[in-house]
C-alpha cells in the first residue's frame, strides 16, 4: 500500500487541475482568450501517477484516466456549469422578493405570543413533563349511543348493561345490572346537552374552550332548572346548602376560612377531574346500609340512580360520564359501619371522586360512630384522588330538632366539630329532614292542627311536591303515587331520594361552575391549567400530612395507606386486598395441604324483587325493562362445611400496621361460636399457629381481630414478603365456617 505522503501529493495534483479548470471556466474573457487558456491547459504535461498511486486507484476501484476531461469534452462541461449558475441566482433572487413580501405584511400585534382561545387545549399532547397524563379520545360512537340512551330515558326505554372497568378483579368483581328507565322523564336539565352542542364543542375529543362553555351552560342550566323546581334561589340555598353542619357558601363575601377551604376542595376535585387527559368518568362511591342501597324501592328510584340522570347530562357537556358505585347493603349480613369501613378500597373503587357515607341508622346509640366516620375521612385522603367523605343521613341536624314526633334528631354536637376540623379536606354531613325544615313549611301546624306527618310511611308529598319531576307524566296511578311517598318506612321513598340527589347535584353543579370560572381565568392569563391541576400536581398525602386525630386510634387512622380487605359480599367495585393463594404456588406455605374451599353466596342475586315494594311489582312485572328494579346487594363468603373442605390460605398485601381480623357470614353476632370458641379450626399466620385466647371480637359482633400489630404478644413471626394467613378445618363440624371478610393494615 502507498504511504500517506504519495496519497497526499496526488490529491493535490488532482486538486489543482480542477481548480484550474473552475477558474477559467468562471472567466469573463473573450472567446480567443478561453480559447488560449484552455489550448495552454491542454498542451500542459500532465503528470503520470506514480506505481503508488496507480495501486491506490486500483485498489478503490477507481481508474484514474476518468479523472481527466479531454479537450472534446470540456466546452460542454463549461455550458452546463455556465446555466446551473444562472438557473441558482434566479431563485436566490426570487425567494428574497418573497421574503420580503411577507415581512411587510406582518404586523406588530402578530409578533405578540397569545394563545388561541378557541383552539387552546386545557390538556397538552403527553410529554416527558406529563408522562402521567393521556389525552383524552373521545370516541364518537360512543357519545352518539350515550346521547341516545339519554334521549330514550323519556321514551321508558331500557338502557343497556354497564360493566365495571375501574379494575380486573376475579371472583369479587361486581357488574351493575341494566338501567332501565320505568317512566317518563322530561326536565329541562336533560335538554341541555344536545347531538348538536357535543358536536360544536369537542371537534378533536380534547376538554376545549368550546367544551368548557358547553360544560358551564349544562350545570347553569341544572342550577337554574333546581332554583325554580324549589321555588327561587334563597329557597334553594337554605333547602340544599344551608342543610350541613358546614353550610355551603358560593359568596365571594364569607370570611370564614373554615367554608372557605371545604369549597376550595370540591372546586379542586371538580377541577382536576375536567383537566386530566385520561379521566373518563367522574366517579362518587357510596358504603352505607339499606337506605344507601334503596331498599323498599325499585334500585331505579335510589337517590344514586337518579342522581345519575340529573347530574349526568353535564359531565357529558364535558365528554365524560358521571359513574354512582352504589355498594349499600341490607342488614342481614350482619355488617355495619365499623367493620365496612375498612373496605374502603375494594366496597368502592379506589379511585372514586367523591365518597359518600350513609351509615347513619347504625349510628344510634353506638359510642364509637364517629370514630369510623373520622377514620374513614383520614384514609380516603390516602387514595389516589383523594376524595371528600360526604354524609347522607335522613334525620335533622344534631341538636337542632325541628320535626313534630321526630325522636331521632339528637346527634352529637362532635359532628360539628369533626366537620370543621376536616373541612379543608371536604368532610360533610347532609341531614334530609333539616333541608326539609329550612325550606319554610311548616310541618308543625301541618302535623298539630291536620294530623298529617309528612314523614310516617307511606305518606305521599313533602309539602312542596306530590311526585318526582319523572313521574308528573305517569298515566298508571299505583306508580304515579309510588313516586309520590317521602318514607316508604324507616327508608326514603323515591320523591325523599329525589331530594337528596337534588342536593347533591346541585352542591357539586355550582362547585363545578366555580371550577370552570378557574380553569377559564388560567386560560386567558396565558397559562395551561395543567399546570395547576393535572395529577401530577396533586401533592401526596402521607400520614404526618394529617392533623392530630380527636376520637379515632392513631394506630389504625394515622397510616400511608387505606386498609386492604377482601369481602365476599354484594356489590364491590374496588380491588381486593388478599388473595386466596393457589393451592399448588411454590411459596403456599401449605402446597400439597387439601384446600378446597368454596365462594357462597345467599341466594339472593336470583331474587328480582328482592327489596322491591309491591306497588313496583306490580307495576313491572310484565314490562321489558323491569330489570330496572333489581338490587345488587347480597351476603357471601368463602365457605368450608366439613373436615373435606381442608384449609383456606390467603396471600396478604402489604400490611404498614400488622393487622388482621376476619369476619363471619350472616349474622351480626356470630364471630364467638364460629371463631372465638370454635375448636374444630385452627389459624396459623405464615404456618405458625395462632393462639385464640389472644383473639378479640372487634370491631363489631361479627369479627375477630386475630393480630393487633406487629410485634403484640398476639402476633406470630411476619416475613419480608407476602404473609399468608390460613384457616383449616379439624374435625366434622357442625355448622359451616363461612368468612365474608378478611381486613389487613
Amino acid at each position: 500500500m502507498p504511504d500517506a505522503s504519495a496519497l497526499e501529493e496526488f490529491g493535490l495534483e488532482v486538486e489543482h487541475e480542477n481548480h484550474a479548470l473552475v477558474t477559467n471556466s468562471g472567466s469573463s474573457a473573450s472567446t480567443k482568450t478561453n480559447n488560449h487558456q484552455f489550448a495552454s491547459f491542454s498542451n500542459r504535461k500532465q503528470p503520470t501517477p506514480s506505481k503508488e498511486q496507480r495501486s491506490l486507484l486500483a485498489s478503490t476501484n477507481v481508474k484514474y484516466r476518468k479523472l481527466r476531461i479531454n479537450a472534446a469534452q470540456r466546452p460542454g462541461v463549461l455550458k452546463w456549469s455556465f446555466l446551473v449558475i444562472i438557473i441558482a441566482a434566479i431563485i436566490v433572487f426570487f425567494n428574497i422578493e418573497q421574503e420580503e413580501m411577507i415581512d411587510e405584511s406582518i404586523t406588530p400585534e402578530d409578533t405578540e405570543a397569545k394563545p388561541d382561545l378557541n383552539k387552546f387545549h386545557l390538556l397538552r399532547p403527553k410529554t416527558k413533563a406529563h408522562e402521567d397524563v393521556a389525552p383524552i379520545v373521545v370516541d364518537d360512537t360512543k357519545e352518539e349511543e350515550d346521547r341516545a340512551n339519554n334521549n330514550e330515558e323519556s321514551l321508558e326505554q331500557t338502557q343497556p348493561a354497564e360493566d365495571n372497568e375501574d379494575n380486573d378483579i376475579d371472583n369479587n368483581e361486581t357488574e351493575e345490572k341494566s338501567e332501565g328507565i320505568a317512566t317518563e322523564e322530561a326536565t329541562e336539565v336533560e335538554d341541555t346537552v344536545t347531538d348538536e352542542t357535543l358536536e360544536q364543542t369537542a371537534p378533536d375529543g380534547l376538554f376545549t374552550l368550546d367544551r368548557l362553555k358547553a360544560t358551564r351552560e349544562a350545570a347553569q342550566n341544572l342550577v337554574s332548572m333546581l332554583e325554580q323546581y324549589y321555588n327561587g334561589v334563597e329557597q334553594s340555598k337554605n333547602m340544599m346548602l344551608e342543610s350541613w353542619l358546614v353550610p355551603w357558601n358560593f359568596d365571594q363575601q364569607t370570611n370564614d376560612t373554615d367554608k372557605i377551604a371545604m369549597k376550595d376542595k370540591i372546586v379542586d376535585t371538580m377541577a382536576r377531574a375536567l383537566v386530566t387527559n385520561d379521566q373518563k368518568e367522574f366517579i362518587i362511591g357510596t358504603i352505607g346500609s339499606s337506605v344507601a342501597a334503596g331498599h323498599d324501592n325499585c334500585n331505579f328510584d335510589s337517590y344514586e340512580r337518579q342522581m345519575e340522570r340529573t347530574f349526568g347530562p353535564v359531565w357529558e357537556a364535558a365528554g365524560m360520564k358521571l359513574v354512582c358505585q352504589n355498594a349499600g347493603e341490607g342488614g342481614g349480613c350482619g355488617d355495619d359501619f365499623s367493620n365496612q369501613v375498612f373496605c374502603i378500597k375494594q366496597n368502592v373503587s379506589p379511585n372514586i371522586d367523591i365518597a359518600h357515607y350513609t351509615w347513619t341508622y347504625f349510628e344510634v346509640g353506638n359510642e364509637h360512630a364517629l370514630e369510623a366516620r373520622e377514620t374513614l375521612v383520614r384514609w380516603a385522603q390516602m387514595l389516589p384522588r383523594q376524595p371528600p367523605v360526604h354524609v347522607f343521613n335522613t334525620f335533622e341536624l344534631p341538636g337542632k330538632p325541628y320535626m313534630p314526633a321526630d325522636t331521632d334528631a339528637g346527634g352529637s354536637m362532635m359532628e360539628y366539630d369533626l366537620a370543621r376540623y376536616y373541612a379543608k379536606y371536604g368532610y360533610n354531613a347532609f341531614y334530609m329532614r333539616s333541608g326539609y325544615a329550612k325550606g319554610g313549611y311548616d310541618y308543625t301546624t301541618a302535623f298539630k292542627e291536620h294530623e298529617v306527618n309528612h314523614f310516617v310511611g307511606g305518606h305521599v308529598g313533602d309539602g312542596y311536591h306530590n311526585v318526582t319531576r319523572y313521574g308528573e307524566n305517569e298515566e298508571d296511578p299505583n306508580r304515579k303515587a309510588s313516586l309520590g311517598v317521602v318514607m316508604r318506612n324507616w327508608h326514603p321513598g323515591p320523591l325523599a331520594f329525589q331530594f337528596v340527589a337534588d342536593t347533591f347535584s346541585y352542591l357539586y353543579a355550582k362547585s363545578m361552575l366555580e371550577a370552570l370560572d378557574r380553569i377559564e381565568a388560567e386560560i386567558n392569563n396565558g397559562r395551561d391549567p395543567l399546570e395547576t391541576w393535572s395529577a401530577k400536581k396533586r401533592k401526596i398525602m402521607l400520614k404526618t400530612s394529617l392533623p392530630e386525630p380527636k376520637l379515632c386510634d392513631p394506630l389504625y387512622c394515622t397510616v400511608d395507606e387505606a386498609p386492604g380487605c377482601i369481602n365476599y359480599e354484594r356489590p364491590t367495585y374496588g380491588w381486593w386486598g388478599a388473595k386466596v393463594e393457589d393451592p399448588n404456588d411454590n411459596f403456599n406455605p401449605h402446597k400439597g395441604e387439601l384446600q378446597n374451599w368454596k365462594p357462597w353466596l345467599d341466594g339472593q342475586e336470583k331474587d328480582l324483587w328482592h327489596g322491591v315494594p309491591k306497588q313496583d311489582q306490580a307495576f313491572f312485572a310484565d314490562r321489558d325493562d323491569k330489570e330496572v328494579c333489581r338490587h345488587l346487594d347480597g351476603c357471601g363468603a368463602i365457605s368450608a362445611t366439613s373436615k373435606d373442605s381442608g384449609s383456606v390460605v390467603f396471600r396478604l398485601p402489604k400490611q404498614e400496621v400488622g393487622l388482621v381480623v376476619v369476619c363471619g357470614c350472616c349474622g351480626k353476632d356470630i364471630a364467638t361460636n364460629m371463631f372465638l370458641n370454635n375448636t374444630d379450626i385452627e389459624m396459623r399466620y405464615n404456618g405458625q399457629l395462632l393462639d385464640p385466647s389472644t383473639w378479640d371480637i372487634w370491631p363489631n359482633g361479627k369479627c375477630v381481630r386475630l393480630l393487633k400489630k406487629f410485634g403484640a404478644a398476639s402476633s406470630a413471626a411476619a416475613t419480608t414478603g407476602h404473609n399468608y394467613l390460613s384457616v383449616k378445618v379439624l374435625e366434622n363440624i357442625t355448622a359451616p365456617v363461612r368468612i365474608s371478610h378478611l381486613i389487613t393494615l
